[in-house]
């Protein structure tokens, strides 16, 4: 559906959960987005409170909140309720990919290949130890955060327990994934088309939280530099996932490429939107500049809990 750009819209960001920060720095660039395209666009932080999403009379939310409470369904399933038009994908497609470990679990159900994993709750049994089965080098992060908060890799046996701590400070479920040694990318699927691939060349060798947020340390290639059977592979796996989990809008599918073919690494359904964001990286490759990309996704904002057809 089409927003009215006259109806009144919230750029919902911030929220309270560890990703807060990047979450107002992607809600701003929207919000000067929206407005240069001419939308009533607002901020509406959850942290300070809901009631203004009744109470101001909103039409239509762009959300912009990344991780826990905003990225997991649980904003989505909140906005159904209240009957009010938001960006990206559902609930149901939203709390699937926000848990990496269930993400995978349904990849591979569907044959999509993504790097051997286990999986860990806590409290741990420390009597028992870690029954780790994979040999390092490894991945170890929480299951359900983003921006790689809480990430680590682990080259050692004698580092696992020490990366698990890390991780389980964020979350009661920790993901511990077999490292992959390739080429690592990025694939942005708008409205169920494929954008151009971006490669992400971290100058410490791992694309860690510095890494993402500290200039200067990632180089970033746009189109990534692979033949056309290795594009058309990627661009596969990438909707393949998009549709697996009935997603809308924008997304974004992390991958690594090596030898042995691409590998999923995840599926991020609200990807970080500032102006130098690898999805809106990927559109101005495309001929999609930053105001145009955020009014698209704002027009094809929805009321679709469960992946239906069912628009508001």
């Amino acid at each position: 559906m089409a927003i009215n750009r006259e109806g009144k819209i919230a750029v919902l960001m911030g929220g309270s959960g560890s990703e807060r920060e990047i979450s107002l720095k992607s809600g701003s660039a929207v919000l000067a987005g929206l407005r240069s395209a001419g939308f009533d666009a607002h901020p509406l932080d959850p942290k300070d409170g809901i009631d203004a999403l009744i109470a101001d009379g909103f039409d239509a939310a762009f959300i912009a909140l990344h991780g826990a409470g905003g990225e997991d369904g649980c904003m989505q399933g909140m906005l159904e309720i209240l009957k009010i038009p938001y960006t990206g994908s559902g609930v149901l497609a939203s709390a699937a990919a926000m848990d990496k470990a269930f993400a995978k679990d349904l990849m591979l159900c569907k044959g999509i290949p993504t790097a051997d994993y286990q999986v860990f709750h806590a409290p741990l049994d420390k009597d028992a130890g870690i029954d780790l089965r994979l040999e390092c080098p490894l991945i170890v992060k929480p299951a359900s955060e983003g921006s790689t908060v809480g990430i680590c890799r682990v080259d050692d046996d004698k580092d696992i327990e020490p990366a698990m701590k890390e991780a389980f400070k964020y979350d009661n479920k920790v993901l511990v994934e077999k490292y992959i040694e390739g080429r690592e990318v990025t694939v942005g699927v708008l409205d169920g088309e494929i954008l151009p691939i971006v490669e992400v060349r971290p100058k410490s060798g791992f694309y860690d939280y510095e890494s993402k947020y500290t200039k200067g340390m990632t180089e970033y290639i746009v189109p990534a530099d692979f033949d056309a059977d290795e594009v058309r592979k990627m661009n596969d796996i990438a909707l393949s996932v998009y549709e697996l989990f009935r997603c809308k809008g924008a997304a974004r599918v992390d991958i690594i490429i090596n030898g042995d073919g691409p590998f999923v690494l995840e599926i991020n359904t609200v990807p970080g939107m500032t102006e130098t964001s690898l999805l809106p990286m990927a559109a101005l490759d495309a001929g999609i500049g930053f105001s145009e990309l955020v009014a698209r996704i704002m027009n094809g904002a929805s009321l679709d809990a469960f992946g239906s057809a069912n628009k508001a």
